[in-house]
């Protein structure tokens, strides 16, 4: 792989963080980019990480939309120990909030921005509005980070409300229906290495081998 590196910093208001920006070259004269915090790991070992994440992600995509890898097997759930730590779902709706906030800032922002080009003086009560609008948006939005600061982003499953603990499905079939699938994608791939020569493309040579595995056939059995 061809790559390149630096360092830089990211910026947010009045926080920042330094980050190293690693770039590779493809063939085509495409750059991809990773970002990333480890600065003391060098770039072929980021690199190599960043795209196994990649082609784990793809993996389970795959599996999702032709395996139904996350489909529902059976009924039936069990409760999950409560020590087990989860997302404060007190946390989660103030995150959300401030997200919600973020993006109508933004708005506001972009409209400010527009008017102000156009600068004709038929809008000044708008823009006063507009700012307005902006100014309280900024100030709920310190208030609730403030608040998400204060809350911890992980609680123990017994600290919450019973209606607020999440269960878990009987993993006995789920486990044996997934080792079923993950033979079968083993098997698929076998036989898309066996026809992937004469084909251009990857995605081509599974699509073959997906219509095959559906097709009537008669198989006459040999020694």
């Amino acid at each position: 792989m061809k790559l390149a590196s630096r360092s830089t910093v990211l910026s947010a208001g009045d926080a920042s963080i330094p980050v190293l920006e690693i770039r590779r070259l493809t063939q085509t004269g495409h750059q991809m980019a990773i970002i990333t915090t480890a600065r003391r790991l060098n770039s072929p070992l980021v690199a190599g990480r960043m795209f196994s994440r990649w082609c784990q992600e793809n993996f389970f995509a795959y599996m999702m939309q032709h395996y139904d890898i996350d489909g529902l097997v059976q009924y039936g759930d069990q409760e999950i120990p409560g020590t087990v730590q989860v997302v404060n779902p007190a946390w989660r709706a103030l995150d959300q909030a401030v997200k919600d906030n973020a993006r109508r800032i933004r708005k506001l922002h972009a409209q400010l921005g527009a008017a102000t080009l156009q600068n004709n003086g038929a809008d000044i009560q708008s823009r006063a509005e507009h700012l307005q609008d902006l100014q309280r948006l900024e100030a709920d939005t310190a208030d609730l980070r403030i608040q998400r600061r204060n809350t911890p982003k992980k609680v123990t499953l017994d600290s919450l409300p019973l209606n607020q603990r999440p269960r878990q499905l009987a993993p006995l079939g789920k486990m044996l229906t997934d080792t079923v699938k993950m033979i079968a994608y083993r098997a698929e791939t076998a036989l898309v290495g066996l026809v992937r020569p004469h084909l251009a493309k990857e995605e081509e040579a599974r699509a073959l081998v997906r219509e095959l595995l559906v097709s009537s056939a008669d198989l006459p059995p040999t020694r």
